[in-house]
């Protein structure tokens, strides 16, 4: 049977679902998600950053992206690669909650 392609469209869709716990913005306009690559055996590759190095809710995230993702049909498995370069910054954002507005 052959695999399913995942669009890059709908990981990022998916993505936009699930929202940084401490600032309240999706990951998506939040700028945390560097780069998606998708593979025709439905590997599922994330790069992405937490808003800091330390951030106390990384894990959760990275538990929620793998989740949501993994939803998507025709995904056999879900990478995260977790990096800071570049560092993120509010700058990196679409969408400013009011916190981040200063």
């Amino acid at each position: 049977m052959p695999a399913i392609d995942v669009t890059k469209d709908q990981v990022f869709a998916a993505l936009r679902e699930i929202e940084d716990p401490e600032v309240g913005t999706n990951l998506v306009d939040l700028g945390l998600i560097y780069e998606i690559d998708t593979t025709e055996s439905g590997v599922v590759k994330i790069e992405m950053t937490t808003t800091t190095r330390f951030c106390p809710a990384s894990a959760f995230i990275v538990e929620a992206v793998k989740t949501r993702v993994g939803t998507i049909a025709g995904v056999g498995e879900v990478v995260i690669d977790l990096v800071y370069e570049p560092p993120w910054s509010p700058e990196m954002a679409t969408l400013f909650p009011s916190e981040l507005q200063s």
